[in-house]
C-alpha cells in the first residue's frame, strides 16, 4: 500500500466518522418501506422502524416507545413506576405480538431516566429515556426518528400519525395482535385547554391531538409511551409522546402527548455521547408542516482534505 493510497484511506475514514457525528438530523425519521389504535388499522411491516415495543418478561407489552440513536429510546415517564431494570425487554422492528417477526431484534435496559420535574398527578414533564445494555443495528425495520428541535410549532391541522399495540376500544380487553397505525390532525393549544377546563391542566409542556368534535380515533392505555409524528418530504419529526386525555377517541376531548420539543435540552444532557436528530420543524397553518433543517455543509469535506494533504507534504 504506497503513501497515496494511505492518505486517502485516512481522509476517508475521518470524513465517515465526522459524517457520522453530525448528520444524525440528515438521516433520522426515514422510513423507506413506508408506502389499531382506537380507530386505526393494521400498518405495514417497516412502516414505522422507530416503534418500540416496551415489555416485562411477565406481563408482556405494556408501553411504546421511539428509538431515538443507537443507544436510546424516548417515552413516558409514566409507564415506569419503578426505575429498576430487571424485568424490562425492549422489541425493534416488532410487527405482531403473537406471530413472527423475521426483523425483531430485542434489548435489555441499562438504565431508565424519568424527568426529574415529572408530576404524577398532573402528568407534566411525562418523558423518559432509556438507555440500552447494547447498541442496536439499524436496518430498514429498525430506524431512529428524528425530534423536533427547540421552538418548533406544529400548527392546529398538522397531519400527524399515531402507532402502538394498545387497547382498541377503552376500557376492554381488546388488544391488537399487529401495530396499529392511525392519523390524526394537531389541536390547538387553546381549544385542547378549553376541552379539559376545569378538569385536567393542559401545560405549555403537552401539545394535542385527535378529532376534537368527531372522536373516534385516538391512542390509547398500552400506546403510552409511543411517538406522534409528522411527516414533510421523506422525513418523519417526533412531535410528542402518548401521555394522558379523557377515555379513548371521546368527542370533544383529543389526546394530550408530551411536547417533546419543550426537552431537547434535557434530552442532549443525557445523549451527548449518541445524540439524536433535532430538526426544526415549522407549521403555523392549517396544513402539514415543513421541516426546516440546519446541517453542516459540503464546505467542512473540501476544508479537511487539503488539510490533510497539507499535513502529508510538510511532514
Amino acid at each position: 500500500m504506497n503513501c497515496y493510497t494511505v492518505l486517502c484511506w485516512a481522509a476517508g475514514a475521518i470524513l465517515l466518522n465526522i459524517a457520522g457525528s453530525l448528520c444524525q438530523s440528515d438521516v433520522c425519521g426515514q422510513a423507506p418501506l413506508n408506502t389499531k389504535i382506537v380507530g386505526g388499522q393494521d400498518a405495514t411491516s417497516g412502516s414505522w422502524p422507530w416503534q418500540v415495543s416496551v415489555t416485562t418478561t411477565s406481563a408482556g407489552h405494556f408501553c411504546g416507545g421511539g428509538l431515538i440513536s443507537k443507544n436510546w429510546v424516548l417515552s413516558a415517564a409514566h409507564c415506569f413506576k419503578s426505575t429498576i431494570t430487571s424485568s424490562i425487554i425492549l422489541y425493534f422492528g416488532r410487527q405482531s405480538n403473537t406471530g413472527s417477526n423475521p426483523n425483531q431484534v430485542s434489548s435489555r435496559v441499562r438504565l431508565v431516566i424519568k424527568h426529574p420535574s415529572y408530576d404524577e398527578s398532573t402528568e407534566n414533564n411525562d418523558i423518559a429515556l432509556l438507555e440500552l445494555s447494547s447498541p442496536v443495528e439499524f436496518t430498514n425495520y429498525i430506524w431512529p426518528i428524528c425530534l423536533a428541535a427547540t421552538g418548533s410549532t406544529f400548527g392546529a391541522g398538522t397531519k400527524s400519525w399515531i402507532t402502538g399495540w394498545g387497547l382498541l376500544i377503552a376500557n376492554s380487553n381488546q388488544l391488537p395482535d399487529i401495530l396499529q397505525e392511525v392519523e390524526i390532525p394537531i389541536v390547538s393549544d387553546t381549544d385542547c385547554k378549553n376541552a379539559y377546563k376545569g378538569a385536567s391542566v393542559v401545560t405549555d409542556n403537552m401539545i394535542c391531538a385527535g378529532l376534537l368534535n368527531q372522536g373516534g380515533k385516538d391512542s390509547c392505555q398500552g400506546d403510552s409511551g409511543g411517538p406522534l409524528v409528522s411527516k414533510k418530504d421523506a422525513q418523519w419529526v417526533q412531535s410528542g409522546i402518548v401521555s394522558w386525555g379523557q377515555g379513548c377517541a371521546d368527542p370533544g376531548f383529543p389526546g394530550v402527548y408530551a411536547k417533546v420539543s419543550r426537552y431537547q435540552d434535557w434530552i442532549t444532557s443525557y445523549t451527548s455521547s449518541d445524540p439524536p436528530g433535532f430538526v426544526q420543524f415549522i407549521s403555523n397553518d392549517n396544513t402539514s408542516g415543513s421541516p426546516e433543517r440546519f446541517i453542516f455543509t459540503l464546505s467542512l469535506t473540501y476544508s479537511i482534505i487539503p488539510l490533510i494533504f497539507s499535513l502529508y507534504l510538510f511532514s
